[in-house]
């Protein structure tokens, strides 16, 4: 019974990401490679401040969840915060695949129906917006200990590249900078395909 359902289920998610026609490769792959960009960053987190792996440069003196509401710890908060990144990265494979260009079955009221063209270049185009600038600055701003908006590093630095934790996390942080470009070119393509069909 599990090895038809593992079957079923596998068959299902191929169909689902089976590439659009007229998908360039470059695209795909860029498309393909986004949630992969994001991996290191969120296997950083937990895996520093969830699971207290003595990866994080200064986590003694700087508490995970010191601008959090009392209701949420911070290894919460850190968990939440890598599967919404990774989740958000994922929305880039329907810019190539056949669920970016019609809603699954799923998805109530709108099953089977075509996804708007705007719908899907509009908030891809701000995220690549957002995210190019962003992971651009900070990876420009570490090496000069400052912070994304300009102003000195106060306190423990978990991104000092004088350790050998601060160069792990600023390498798990670095594949960051590709993540709003490349969406910005799969955004682009998806909108000629679309605006050619």
């Amino acid at each position: 019974m599990s090895t038809v359902l593992t079957a079923r289920a596998g068959a299902a998610w191929r169909a689902a990401h089976e590439p659009v026609a007229g998908v360039p490769r470059w695209a795909r792959t860029a498309a393909l490679a986004i949630p992969f960009l994001v991996l290191p960053s969120s296997l950083w987190r937990i895996v520093g401040i969830t699971l207290h792996v003595p990866i994080v440069n200064g986590a003694d003196e700087a508490g995970a969840d010191g601008n959090l509401p009392s209701w949420l710890p911070g290894e919460v908060y850190v968990v939440l915060l890598s599967l919404l990144s990774e989740g958000l990265a994922f929305t880039a494979v329907g810019l190539v695949c056949t669920w970016g260009e019609v809603f699954p079955q799923w998805v109530p009221f709108l099953r089977g129906r075509r996804v708007p063209t705007l719908g899907a270049v509009i908030p891809a185009a701000l995220g690549a917006a957002i995210l190019t600038p962003l992971w651009g600055m900070l990876a420009v701003s570490v090496p000069w200990e400052k912070t994304i908006q300009g102003r000195p590093v106060d306190g423990p630095n978990p991104m000092d590249l004088g350790t050998w934790e601060g160069v792990l996390a600023y390498g798990a942080y670095l594949p960051l900078v590709l993540w709003g470009p490349l969406l910005a070119a799969v955004t682009v393509a998806y909108w000629r395909r679309r605006r050619a069909a």
